[in-house]
């Protein structure tokens, strides 16, 4: 049994919270003062049997103690080191260690090397989802257009999405290919930085894309890919959904009918059996990826003590290290899911997905990036899966507003 008397850290009940929003790369020097690096350790029972696949981790557990019992993280070879905060509720929180802050800082400047004379981060399809998803790394790891090492990059990006912003609402680049998937993440991403900077060129441009999906949302309160209400499926309606929850945090006119409809239409993909969310309504299987992103859209939209999150996310656990098809796709929601369960479920989860994440990096002089793992589908290039990476490692920062309950 280990005990930590005194806190060393200032930190919420998910994770640290660095002094200073509006500089996160000076939050981060200071962090530096104020915390400590540990084995890692998980305090609790209830974490015994946890399996770790994939990534030639292992939990090890005594269930004989009739009290909480220590849960040491190891691989084959050593022990892999979390940092972690506040104890609350007999759980350590995960901070992040100077190993992993090294393999985001390398991975932001690989991020920023990658973008193109025109402000976005990809080539040819998808532009302006791409673009959105590495605007949110560096969002999530501290940084914001205009401020700090990255500030101008990231006013390039955001100019780059403000150009995608069509007359009609629509999101998209003006050339290769692009759906609502792509605008829903956009949206998301506008939503965010008006919230947080109120650059009022953003508003317009994020009303007329709220406008859109409303216009596009199908009877049944989901979305599909092309922006009409002729279809549904739940990975494109989490990102609509999501993005309206955005928009009225950020403010904006955003009626609750609209909401309601989308989480009862993810709610309808539930599959009790398997546990799991399938990919539509009324029929499929329940996949990792899915999963993660309904509850994602859920747990945003103020659902978090609803019997199915609990369920959902122990499906996650069993499931990690197995789906490898969507495995990236998946894990960018997953990370987020685990962080607002908190507690246990949050520490179990860091450690899982940093000891995955670090053993697949790659690194050459003072970069940092992520290749698609075997088996990923959907088009996932390098590029996308840092951002997605970058994104989880980060988020015990907690400087997005959209993970905090």
């Amino acid at each position: 049994m280990i005990d930590i008397d005194q806190s060393v850290s200032r930190a919420t009940d998910r994770g640290i919270r660095h002094p200073s929003r509006s500089h996160g790369w000076f939050g981060r020097i200071v962090r530096h003062l104020s915390t400590i690096s540990i084995a890692a350790i998980f305090l609790g029972a209830s974490l015994s049997g946890a399996r770790v696949l994939e990534n030639d981790a292992r939990l090890f557990a005594d269930d004989s103690a009739g009290e909480s019992s220590a849960v040491v993280l190891a691989t084959s070879s050593t022990a892999a080191e979390v940092s972690f905060g506040e104890k609350t509720s007999d759980v350590l929180m995960p901070v992040v260690d100077d190993e992993t802050e090294s393999v985001i800082e390398g991975s932001l400047r690989y991020l920023a090397q990658q973008q193109r004379p025109d402000g976005s981060f990809a080539r040819d399809s998808h532009r302006a989802a791409i673009t959105a998803y590495v605007l949110h790394a560096f969002m999530a790891s501290g940084h914001l257009p205009d401020e700090g090492p990255y500030g101008e990059p990231l006013r390039r990006g955001l100019d780059f999405l403000l150009s995608c912003a069509r007359s009609d609402g629509y999101i998209a680049a003006p050339t290769g290919e692009q759906n609502m998937y792509g605008h829903g993440i956009a949206t998301i991403v506008l939503g965010e930085l008006y919230g947080q900077v109120r650059d009022e060129r953003l508003r317009p441009a994020l009303e007329r894309a709220i406008a859109l999906i409303l216009a596009s949302q199908h009877e049944s309160g989901g979305w599909r890919y092309q922006p009409r209400p002729v279809d549904h499926d739940v990975s494109v309606t989490v990102l609509q959904l999501v993005a309206l929850r955005v928009a009225r945090n950020g403010g904006l006119l955003v009626p609750q009918d609209a909401i309601d409809r989308g989480v009862a239409y993810v709610r309808a993909c539930w599959r009790e059996r398997e546990r799991g969310f399938s990919y539509q309504r009324g029929g499929g299987t329940a996949g990792f990826a899915r999963t993660a992103a309904a509850i994602y859209s859920l747990q945003v939209c103020g659902i978090y003590d609803d019997p199915m999150i609990d369920l959902a996310g122990q499906f996650l656990f069993d499931r990690f290290g197995r789906d490898n098809e969507w495995f990236t796709y998946g894990s960018f929601y997953a990370a987020p899911v685990q962080y607002m369960r908190g507690g246990e479920h949050w520490a179990k989860w860091y450690a899982m997905a940093r000891a995955e994440a670090l053993r697949r990096v790659k690194r050459e002089g003072d970069l940092a990036w992520w290749t698609p793992r075997e088996g990923d589908r959907g088009g996932v290039s390098p590029v996308y899966s840092t951002a997605v990476f970058v994104s989880v490692l980060s988020l015990p920062y907690g400087y997005l507003p959209i993970y905090q309950r």
